[in-house]
């Protein structure tokens, strides 16, 4: 209990002293878990609506793949893409390895079949009559598909959450493709993981507060949008 304790005090001293490495560690753990968040949305949302929506051969398949994706270890998922990055692998000329673009693109192979998933799932819970009335109502394919989406607003930001909740908190692919360069590639994961290592677990169980505090800050404006998008 003296070590929590003494974690949060820490916890509170970074925060009201603004310790520069820490706030760029969060800073970089932030936008790297944000960017693999968005093209996960942009990637997912329109991958999802279309095997919700679509009808051909080997759909169950696919969708089996998908959700199979979604229970995907983080540290197997930093094993391929690593070996996808090394120099001598397939994408090893564009030199990403240990670089924060490395862990924007394992956060998004994790992220990604968590928003595909939750948004087939999301757009075959609606009404099918719906479909059909927009249909009948004259609206194009693409207005159809709008609407749909606008329909299904709130599991998709439920999508959303689950998406960020799943990168910002992960640690073995960060690990692998980051290396946890100081100043280049620590985020608060690894950087908690560092500090136990070390024996310092004031530090890491204060990182470990801090990452908690960014996430629930995070999912209470999501959560904020959300139900505020709730019709009466």
């Amino acid at each position: 209990m003296e070590l929590i304790w003494q974690g949060i005090k820490q916890a509170i001293l970074l925060l009201v002293h603004g310790d520069p490495e820490v706030l760029r560690i969060m800073l970089l753990s932030l936008q790297v878990s944000g960017t693999a968040t968005l093209l996960s949305l942009l990637i997912g949302i329109p991958l999802g609506t279309v095997l919700a929506l679509s009808r051909f051969p080997g759909r169950s398949i696919a969708i089996s793949l998908v959700n199979t994706g979604m229970g995907l270890p983080p540290v197997v998922v930093g094993l391929f893409v690593s070996i996808f990055l090394w120099r001598s692998g397939p994408l090893g000329f564009l030199e990403l390895l240990y670089t924060p673009t490395a862990i924007v693109l394992a956060q998004l192979v994790i992220a990604g079949p968590v928003v595909t998933g939750l948004t087939v799932a999301a757009v075959q819970q609606l009404n099918p009559r719906l479909c059909l009335q927009l249909v009948g109502l004259g609206a194009s394919r693409l207005q159809v598909v709008y609407l749909l989406l606008k329909e299904a607003r709130l599991p998709l930001l439920a999508a959303l959450m689950a998406g960020f909740g799943a990168v910002i908190s992960e640690i073995g692919a960060s690990m692998m493709v980051g290396g946890n360069i100081y100043r280049q590639t620590r985020v608060l994961t690894t950087a908690t993981v560092l500090e136990t290592s070390r024996g310092n677990f004031d530090m890491a169980i204060a990182l470990s507060l801090l990452l908690l505090l960014l996430t629930f800050g995070v999912n209470v404006t999501l959560t904020w949008i959300q139900q505020r998008g709730r019709t009466p």
